[in-house]
């Protein structure tokens, strides 16, 4: 009788590793966000209500059962964007990547060839100093066929001159965003979903409302080049960095890429 708790069926552990994937990826949609103090808060009390049901201290787990369940609505208004960006990435993951598993839980070993970051980086320094507008869109896990469809379809190795051409004042597929996966250019002229967030600067215009949209609703990442100043943004998770060192910059994509 005493033993029956070490009697773990294979289903066990399986709900367990179900359960850990799931809250893992919760906490990476509202992880930098203020969603993360409630997301905690939540799990706080979860966890109080299954040690006052463990201890049959009843009136107490009645009290947190229904806290819980009231609170399931508010959890929907609170959190409608991180379940609107979830429900997203289940629906546009690619599943069957090379590595997606290992590099979710950064298992993954940096052999995986990020070179061309180099010859972005490159190019943005030239945007910058010659304050050429430009709007860099770079797939990390999930699929942007939905907003590729938008654009014109590319299959181009990434390097510094085709960059230049691309946004080139002059050049016809300078408007909108390009999309780059792994080292080719998959796409150019994309139109990309602008976010309407209030806590967007004034200062910024379509190209960052664009940039910030986009990863608000995917895991992408985003650089852009402002054509007034030459500052250089880089955005992730709907947030965005202002970014004055290049090797900072060039670092922080490629572990972002890994």
């Amino acid at each position: 009788m005493g033993l029956d708790f070490l009697k773990i069926s294979f289903f066990d552990i399986l709900d367990i590793i179900l359960v850990a994937t799931m809250l893992y990826y919760l906490y990476k949609l509202v992880k930098g966000t203020a969603a993360i103090n409630i997301f905690i808060g939540i799990v706080i009390i979860y966890l109080l209500g299954k040690l006052t049901q463990l201890l049959n201290m009843e009136m107490l787990s009645s009290v947190l059962g229904e806290f819980i369940g009231v609170g399931m609505i508010a959890l929907v208004v609170v959190f409608q964007q991180e379940i609107r960006k979830f429900l997203l990435m289940l629906g546009s993951t690619n599943i069957t990547s090379k590595h997606l598993f290992l590099k979710s839980f950064k298992f993954s070993t940096p052999t995986e060839n990020l070179g061309y970051v180099d010859g972005i980086i490159e190019a943005i320094k030239d945007f910058s100093q010659k304050r050429t507008g430009a709007l860099i869109v770079i797939r990390r896990n999930n699929k942007l066929d939905f907003v590729k469809d938008s654009g014109d379809e590319m299959d181009i190795l990434v390097n510094k001159p085709i960059l230049k051409s691309i946004f080139y004042k002059n050049s016809t597929l300078h408007d909108g965003a390009i999309i780059i996966e792994e080292d080719k250019i998959t796409a150019t002229r994309v139109i990309l979903p602008v976010s309407n967030s209030r806590e967007i600067p004034l200062r910024f215009g379509l190209r960052h409302r664009a940039a910030i949209g986009i990863t608000e609703k995917t895991d992408a990442i985003a650089i852009v080049v402002s054509e007034e100043n030459g500052q250089v943004s880089y955005l992730k998770n709907g947030e965005f960095s202002i970014y004055d060192n290049y090797d900072d910059l060039q670092n922080k994509v490629k572990a972002d890429l890994q």
